[in-house]
């Protein structure tokens, strides 16, 4: 099945907005998430697999299909230009599976209208009341992981050759993948002039508060409603 049309960025949808998760330091960090042993060599465990549809400005397109300089249609900023393309192989032993199980999002879980494959680590931009009840915006980013039990998720192991494709903007950014699942594409490096300039992230939450608010959201998918502790009467 095609994706649907490409749809608005959110800050065409939702105007000027604070996103949950949104965070300006003044001093600039690389972000690794590396984990698992690979025949040898480190398990990248964040990134997009190959054979994910991206929502770019020539439509949808496979995230291997893509190079620098091609428009990608994200979340905050609507259309903005690849920096860097990077690609890795993996040949995944027995021995890692348990740190290396892919999350598969089935189709209509998270917006998407194919089933999507995720590393465990890579960032899902989720929108629940409860955050916006906790923290007052009702986006945050979770590890795809967290999503596990959700509307059907799972975790399965690995293929035994994997391709993983990392998206590098000039700053981070959401984008669309397979018609609508938001996934966060950190910038995996820091230049020189950024050294005592405010740079913009998203903040992966951490694992204990995405557990709550997966709770929170299948709860609000069922109809009803989570009063969080600091509210409750």
């Amino acid at each position: 099945m095609q994706p649907a049309p490409l749809p608005k960025s959110g800050a065409d949808t939702l105007g000027k907005r604070t996103m949950f998760g949104w965070k300006k330091d003044n001093a600039p960090r690389r972000m690794p998430e590396l984990s698992g042993a690979v025949d040898g060599s480190i398990f990248a465990s964040r990134g997009l697999i190959a054979g994910t549809r991206i929502g770019t400005s020539m439509g949808w397109r496979t995230v291997e299909a893509l190079a620098p300089g091609d428009m990608v249609l994200t979340f905050d900023n609507g259309l903005q230009p690849l920096v860097e393309v990077r690609r890795e192989t993996y040949w995944i032993s027995d021995v890692t599976m348990g740190d290396t199980a892919m999350v598969i999002v089935p189709a209509g879980a998270m917006g998407n209208v194919a089933d999507v494959a995720l590393l465990p680590d890579q960032g899902v931009l989720i929108e629940s009341e409860a955050a916006c009840d906790v923290h007052g915006d009702p986006f945050a980013v979770l590890r795809a992981k967290a999503l596990e039990g959700f509307r059907g998720i799972t975790r399965v192991s690995p293929q035994p050759q994997m391709q993983v494709i990392t998206l590098v903007f000039a700053s981070d950014e959401v984008v669309y993948a397979e018609g609508g699942i938001l996934l966060h594409c950190p910038r995996a490096t820091v230049r020189l002039e950024d050294f005592g300039h405010a740079v913009a992230s998203y903040e992966v939450i951490a694992d204990t508060a995405a557990a709550f608010l997966v709770e929170c959201m299948a709860v609000e998918a069922r109809g009803g409603a989570i009063v969080p502790d600091h509210m409750a009467a």
